[in-house]
């Protein structure tokens, strides 16, 4: 059951204090004391940093839809993008986001309100520990320990977007008004430190009330992210003098490894969340299944009437449906080659990548034609196949929701921040770094062995475990299967340090699929799709297609019955290739290793008392 967010009495009670680098409450004249020292005042305070994530410009509208775009998995789903290249919106995902971006460069943005959920966390911790006597009341050190976890995951995000930023972990006060950048390597050893402290307070999943919802932080959460943040901190990063990894001795990666293995080992053998199927864990999320001890270790909570992930990240309808009454969906999608990439017996890949939408108009012979609002109709839809180039992601579909969208922007199902799946994979890429890949393995298998074939399986485990190197090799592929749409992608390029690799080798293979060759040749030209009834309410608004697996041709297609053809690669029109110049050449229009961070708005900038600035960020571009 999703729970909704409450407002924090400090929160409501506090007056605004704009600084420079964030717009977030002051401290208030309230009893610290009087809030603190009872559980539900205090809780209600720890729950209002929720309140942030929520906000329009914040997680929600803003940083979630953009920030991870573009990879070698992920894209904006649109035909153009470098004839679009100075677009706001395209500009946040090719590289080239300027300062005064006008999708952000507002003073109640990502930035801002990544900071109001800082100083609320700031609030609360510096309260309980005060007045919250949290060694001696569990449930109160479950709150202080939330607190530093939620404070880690805003910092982390703030770090990964736009590098070295404002070291902001005491509330507001006349004396840190005006702050300036704090390097990244220092805020890491805070955040590191901060959640080794939170680790010892928080509970781990339903093993107390408090923490039976992925909802809420539990201490699986708290090691995961903190072997997350380890692989960052030592991993590739943007600094002043170029793209390299940190030359602070505390963060190498020996010690940083060793950090990585023992917290997913902890939460692995802790048994206290469990691996279930790969397509399970979306249906659940979709369903708004918050119950803890599953896959999902922690999810930002978005009320009904809250949070675009569906929006951004689902499958696209384009009309009001027997699904949903939004028709949204498909803003962002998989990058084509993603597919055909695939083992064609991968069970992962028709639930991530979906080649099809959902009509605008009814199917033939449905009477399903409901009033919504005294407005519009509410139609039974079919599926209906898209373009090569704009594919959907398909872990979200509002098909698996059990409640009906009634939002205009807002489907209300939770952001997963972190599943099981990445702990696996984070301790068999520490494991190797550190000990190679044979014990390696025992923490990739069980992630492969529920969506591939026994005898597939152990093909990749011959192949993965020849080497460090060749299992290094199986963890970027891996990663890539497993979490693509999930927006983690990105960040494990920086870090690998093979950003610039990778998405050269995006737009090569982009080519090679537009024209049918190297890997590509053996598909054939055109779809061919059939419609059937999927769900069994005799309407046939399913679809079947031919033509996506390597092996398909043509020449068989041609003894399929009941089956319709779409030219795939070319426009019909005018025989140019869909996945045209203009889409491939603007993934990226300057080198994502020394692009790859936000510059701070300008708006900050400006009323920073000349402490902010863009300075080294990437040379001059964005000063």
């Amino acid at each position: 059951m999703k729970q909704y967010i409450r407002l924090s009495i400090v929160s409501l009670a506090a007056t605004a204090l704009t600084a420079c680098d964030m717009d977030a409450p002051s401290i208030s004249s309230l009893d610290g004391s009087s809030i603190y020292s009872v559980y539900s005042l205090a809780e209600a305070e720890v729950m209002s940093i929720n309140q942030s994530f929520g906000e329009t410009n914040s997680y929600r509208g803003r940083f979630l839809p953009y920030y991870g775009l573009n990879t070698d998995l992920e894209t904006i789903s649109a035909g153009t993008l470098l004839s679009k290249s100075t677009d706001d919106k395209v500009s946040l995902a090719n590289y080239n986001t300027l300062a005064n971006n006008g999708q952000m460069n507002t003073d109640n943005n990502a930035y801002a309100k990544f900071y109001e959920g800082i100083e609320r966390a700031n609030l609360a911790i510096e309260g309980l520990q005060k007045y919250g006597d949290i060694d001696n009341r569990p449930d109160m050190g479950q709150l202080y320990g939330e607190a530093l976890t939620m404070r880690a995951v805003i910092y982390t995000d703030l770090i990964k977007a736009w590098g070295d930023v404002p070291a902001r972990f005491k509330p507001n006060s006349n004396d840190n008004i005006y702050m300036p950048r704090a390097s990244k390597d220092s805020l890491y050893k805070i955040l590191l430190a901060d959640l080794k402290t939170a680790e010892k307070y928080l509970y781990w999943p339903n093993q107390n009330n408090i923490t039976t919802t992925v909802e809420r932080c539990s201490k699986a959460f708290a090691k995961g992210l903190r072997a997350r943040i380890a692989l960052y901190a030592c991993g590739y990063n943007l600094y002043g003098d170029g793209y390299r990894r940190s030359n602070d001795p505390a963060l190498s990666q020996d010690s940083m490894m060793l950090i990585v293995k023992k917290e997913c080992e902890d939460i692995i053998n802790s048994g206290y969340n469990k691996l279930g199927t790969f397509k399970d864990n979306f249906v659940k999320l979709c369903q708004d299944n918050t119950g803890a001890g599953a896959e999902s270790l922690w999810e930002i909570p978005f009320s009904d009437g809250r949070g675009r992930v569906l929006y951004t990240f689902g499958v696209k309808h384009n009309a009001k449906d027997q699904y949903t009454e939004q028709a949204q969906g498909g803003v962002n999608g998989p990058i084509p080659t993603l597919y055909y990439d695939y083992d064609v017996e991968d069970s992962r890949r028709d639930i991530t990548c979906v080649p099809y939408e959902w009509s605008k108009d009814r199917i033939e012979g449905s009477t399903d034609l409901t009033t919504v609002d005294g407005k519009g109709k509410k139609i039974h839809a079919y599926q209906t196949l898209r373009s090569i180039n704009k594919w959907c992601f398909g872990k979200l579909r509002y098909e698996w929701m059990t409640r009906t969208v009634t939002s205009t922007n807002d489907d209300g199902v939770n952001w997963q921040y972190m599943r099981l799946a990445d702990v696996y994979l984070m301790a068999a890429e520490a494991e190797n770094y550190l000990n190679g890949p044979a014990t390696a393995w025992t923490y990739m298998k069980p992630i492969l062995s529920r969506a591939l074939p026994s005898a597939k399986v152990n093909a990749l485990q011959a192949k993965y475990t020849a080497n460090k190197n060749a299992f290094f090799q199986g963890i970027v592929d891996q990663r890539a299967f497993e979490f693509a749409g999930e927006m983690l992608r990105k960040a494990d390029l920086v870090r690998w340090g093979i950003i610039d690799q990778k998405m050269q080798e995006c737009k090569d293979k982009l080519n090679q699929l537009a024209n049918r060759q190297g890997a590509y040749a053996d598909l054939p030209s055109k779809l061919y799709y059939q419609m059937y009834d999927g769900d069994g309410d005799g309407l046939q608004e399913s679809i079947r297609i031919y033509g996506l697996n390597h092996g398909d041709s043509d020449e068989a297609a041609k003894s399929l019955t009941g089956y319709t053809s779409k030219s795939w690669f070319v426009d019909s029109k005018d025989n140019s290739n869909l996945l045209a110049d203009d889409y491939i050449n603007g993934l990226y229009v300057v080198t994502p290793s020394t692009h790859c961070l936000w510059p701070i708005w300008q708006t900050f900038i400006n009323s920073s008392n000349g402490l902010l600035n863009n300075d080294g960020l990437y040379g001059q571009l964005n000063k």
